[in-house]
């Protein structure tokens, strides 16, 4: 036996280099981990692409098929977001990310019944223990809190003028 050791390789030298990968299967490959919208997926996609032909006839490609659907990314981004941020906050998002106007304009219709209930559960998660503002500052505090989420201004109102029962 030999006193010597065979270094063992380290993590960068096992990873197999991605290089090699044809654009649809890194396009794939994204939309397999999350629903991803088509104008982020042709961001991530471009710098690996050969030309922005070849990309947008991916992108149409993927769509047809059933990989890639906005439709899916925005009922998806709404399910996550919605039970901590406002309409406001969630059609920004969306709009960053290039869903287009009617979807955003049906997701705030969908959205809209449950903007209060929704407020009064984010505001009953960080304010519970310290309960209804007793005070100008406090009003304004609890309400820059939820104006940063996206509520609307009448909802922050409204949740502030009688907050919910304190479960405690």
């Amino acid at each position: 036996m030999s006193d010597e050791f065979e270094p063992v390789p380290t993590a960068p030298d096992r990873v197999k280099p991605r290089s090699g990968l044809s654009l649809r299967a890194r396009a794939v490959g994204l939309l397999s981990r999350r629903e991803h919208s088509r104008v982020e997926l042709s961001r991530k996609l471009s710098a690996h692409a050969q030309s922005p032909e070849e990309l947008s006839a991916l992108l149409d490609s993927l769509a047809k098929e059933g990989w890639q659907s906005d439709q899916r990314f925005v009922q998806g981004f709404v399910h996550r977001k919605a039970g901590q941020q406002g309409l406001a906050k969630i059609a920004q998002e969306l709009t960053q990310q290039g869903i287009e106007a009617g979807q955003v304009a049906q997701m705030r219709l969908e959205l809209k019944d449950s903007e209060l209930e929704r407020a009064q559960s984010v505001w009953q998660k960080k304010f519970s223990m310290s309960g209804a503002p007793q005070n100008t500052t406090e009003y304004a505090r609890q309400g820059r809190f939820l104006a940063a989420r996206g509520f609307s201004h009448e909802v922050i109102h409204r949740v502030l003028k009688d907050p919910p029962e304190c479960e405690g």
